[in-house]
């Protein structure tokens, strides 16, 4: 699925226009600061870009989840300050998209501004087509550059994009599509994915997905008892599916060799007894303690299988990673990547929890998807309706 880049338009339809962008500034705020300004970072290549081509830059965003209109907390001129300071130059805030258009037409060439949240407008989540037009009108073209809002059909992710041409994605977005588009279309092998998290519904259609193309799957975190139960083994007081011990007969049946469960897990008689953890196999959980991490001799075993691979997906802990020290199990996958990165590996993380295990590697890591949801989507097969409205190359 080929879509229009930003690189694709020349640099004289971007000149005095102005460019409405779609970003993901969704980001964690306490007490009205930033505490992670990772998206904001993310989206400075498309915009240093279009403002170095000469073109005024309208920026439309949602952050939080607004119950029923506008909400103070969700306000985002709390973010325009951090904004100024990364770009380096001021930053106009428009309150109303309604009346903002004025205020486009003002900026200077290479100026931006900043739109209040597009959630605090009822028509946003419902796709509404007028909304769309009340948007459209503060952009000249329209560019997406959120992947991670890119499932959800809304007015300023889907509707927009059908009134505004061009329509293009943004550098994000287009790494995002390259790289997951590569693990679905023609991965180097071996191809290896590692799935981790609570549960297996979850990432029940990200397993059918990927298991045709991968030449190895390996699960980890508290969706492995949920296997394990499948295979009759005592699981303890681990967390388990039992509505999904059938699911996970029928993958263990039909998957041949490919699925890899942990040898053994780090177990304790609750998280609040951490202390008392010790290792035991697979086949050797006692009941009443629960497994909250993969034990070391799973770390060597999946880490051998990593530095053998040639591409490389995870998602999700393999452990409760925020407990330690029910966090080593991570820690090693993230750290098997980097090693797998250095012999030439192609390495793509995405999914939230994962994203906070590699925070600090992402540059020794081939792609950490911002998408969330919209990865796991997107590699499940999914048309994602965000972008599916932009233009085909």
């Amino acid at each position: 699925m080929k879509k229009r880049s930003l690189r694709d338009l020349p640099p004289q339809a971007l000149d005095g226009k102005r460019a409405l962008v779609r970003v993901d500034f969704n980001v964690p705020l306490k007490n009205g600061k930033i505490t992670d300004d990772t998206r904001l970072r993310a989206s400075l290549p498309t915009i240093q870009y279009l403002r170095e081509k000469g073109a005024r830059v309208v920026l439309l965003s949602h952050l939080g989840r607004p119950k029923g209109g506008p909400d103070p907390q969700y306000s985002l001129k709390q973010i325009v300050r951090d904004l100024e300071k990364l770009l380096g130059a001021p930053v106009e805030f428009i309150p109303d998209p309604a009346t903002g258009v004025p205020t486009t037409r003002r900026l200077p060439r290479g100026g931006v501004a900043l739109v209040e949240n597009t959630r605090f407008w009822p028509g946003e989540e419902k796709n509404d087509p007028e909304l769309a037009k009340v948007f459209a009108a503060l952009g000249d073209l329209y560019v997406n550059d959120a992947f991670g809002s890119a499932h959800r059909a809304h007015a300023s992710t889907e509707a927009v994009a059908h009134l505004l041409k061009p329509a293009v994605a943004g550098f994000l977005m287009e790494k995002e599509l390259t790289y997951l588009g590569q693990l679905l279309g023609n991965p180097k092998h071996p191809f290896v994915a590692v799935l981790g998290g609570a549960k297996i519904s979850g990432k029940i259609d990200v397993i059918r997905s990927l298991l045709p193309r991968v030449d190895e799957l390996l699960i980890g975190g508290a969706m492995a008892c949920t296997f394990f139960g499948a295979m009759g083994l005592e699981v303890g007081a681990s967390l388990v599916e039992p509505d999904r011990i059938a699911l996970a007969k029928e993958l263990l049946a039909t998957s041949g060799k490919k699925l890899i469960l942990p040898r053994g897990g780090v177990i304790a008689p609750s998280l609040e007894r951490a202390s008392e953890h010790r290792s035991v196999a697979a086949d050797a959980i006692p009941k009443g303690w629960a497994v909250y991490d993969i034990d070391e001799s799973t770390q060597h075993d999946f880490r051998a299988r990593l530095l053998r691979a040639k591409t490389i997906f995870w998602n999700g802990p393999m452990g409760v990673f925020e407990t330690p020290p029910f966090d080593a199990g991570t820690r090693a996958i993230a750290n098997a990547l980097v090693e797998a990165g250095k012999k030439g590996a192609v390495t793509v993380v995405g999914g939230g929890d994962s994203v906070a295990a590699v925070a600090g590697m992402e540059d020794q890591l081939t792609h950490v998807s911002t998408g969330g949801g919209a990865s796991l989507e997107f590699l499940e097969g999914k048309e994602l309706p965000g972008v599916a409205a932009l233009e085909d190359a």
